[in-house]
């Protein structure tokens, strides 16, 4: 145990110190998010969430009943329209600057002046069409029957509704955070260089504290436990940082289970820890070629999981179903979604399950990969 212990506090030690640790595993995320952010933080609640359309009113007569209207629409608790009172001129610079959506016209009648052809535009272009029919209703009651006045009124102001709204999900719509999803699920993939750098420093004839190791007197598998949990334990660090970042920092919303998201992240990172020692322990090619490989595998299920193309996750599941059911970069960001956006827990359970088994593989096939190398002289 004491053995362990003292292998498993200079393995920590020494990877937290690595160049490669601290770059790829640290600084690289960081770097990233940020990027990440400045690109897509604002995307969602400008051009996707509905938001007061900012409107000028140019009052060019009386008209008590628009009034009225006008009152509603921005004085309920989801307005409709942020109204700027001004007059022509003034209206007419608040269009050209883009501070002004429209210009409504009030007076005897309600017309419009718009500048573009946007969601906003045409919702305006609604609203002031559907005032005038209503209007036109109203007072073509008062000349012909005033006595269903009330009638009307009452049918034209009733909240119609033929669908039921429900909410899919009670967590984060915005498309844009699986970008976040899939940085975190590549930082816990790139635990794979750890893993692979761990493997070379125990093989004896790829560096030198590898032949020193070999000499060593303590058994093999001891070594092996104790430098692996070192890994894992730094890895794990990193990942912690990593989403730490991301929540406090950048203020990215994973929803209320915010703690899942840790755990979540902390095993991808084991998985890529886990991932490298195994690709690191087969064959006897150089470091320079392994990590060579290694790297390209890790960005290429990282474009394919959707981390530089958005819809590319979907494309590959369209295509081919079964490659991101075995894809790791792809089941850790599911994961995230699936805490995201589903109340139950049944396929997060099931992809934890895929991320369990593959920690198992990698790692027992690594330990009999590397506990059969024998060397004839060192």
């Amino acid at each position: 145990m004491t053995v362990f212990l003292h292998n498993l506090k200079y393995e920590c030690i020494s990877t937290l110190r690595s160049r490669e640790m601290i770059g790829w595993l640290m600084l690289f995320p960081i770097v990233l998010g940020t990027l990440f952010r400045v690109a897509f933080g604002s995307i969602y609640e400008n051009d996707v969430c509905f938001q007061s359309i900012p409107t000028a009113v140019v009052e060019t007569g009386e008209n008590e009943v628009f009034a009225e209207v006008l009152k509603a629409v921005t004085e309920s608790d989801d307005p409709l329209l942020n109204v700027t009172a001004a007059d022509e001129a003034s209206a007419l610079k608040l269009l050209r600057d883009g501070d002004a959506k429209g210009i409504i016209y009030a007076g005897e009648t309600v017309s419009l002046t718009v500048a573009g052809k946007g969601i906003q535009e045409t919702i305006l272009n609604s609203f002031v069409r559907q005032y005038s029919v209503y209007e036109t209703v109203i007072k073509d009651t008062l000349k012909q029957n005033p006595q269903n006045l009330p009638a009307v009124i009452e049918a034209l102001s009733a909240d119609t509704e033929v669908c039921v709204r429900q909410s899919v999900t009670e967590g984060n719509p915005d498309q844009f955070i699986q970008y976040f999803y899939n940085l975190i699920a590549m930082v816990a993939i790139f635990g794979c260089i750890s893993g692979l750098n761990f493997t070379t420093d125990n093989q004896t004839n790829l560096s030198p504290l590898g032949a020193r190791k070999s000499c060593s007197p303590s058994p093999k598998y001891i070594s092996l436990s104790a430098g692996l949990t070192g890994k894992c334990i730094a890895q794990s660090v990193c990942m912690v940082i990593c989403v730490t970042f991301l929540a406090f920092v950048l203020k990215i919303d994973f929803g209320d289970r915010l703690p899942l998201v840790y755990g979540t992240a902390i095993l991808g990172g084991i998985l890529g820890v886990s991932m490298g020692f195994f690709i690191g322990s087969v064959g006897k090619l150089s470091l320079e070629i392994k990590n060579g490989i290694l790297m390209t595998v890790s960005l290429v299920l990282c474009f394919l999981s959707g981390l530089m193309i958005g819809n590319m996750k979907a494309v590959i599941s369209e295509k081919a179903p079964w490659f991101n059911a075995f894809n790791p970069v792809a089941v850790i960001s599911d994961c995230f979604y699936c805490l995201n956006l589903y109340s139950d827990f049944e396929r997060f359970r099931t992809k934890i399950l895929i991320i369990l088994f593959d920690i198992v593989l990698f790692t027992v096939l690594g330990m009999l990969f590397s506990r059969r190398k024998r060397y004839a002289s060192i």
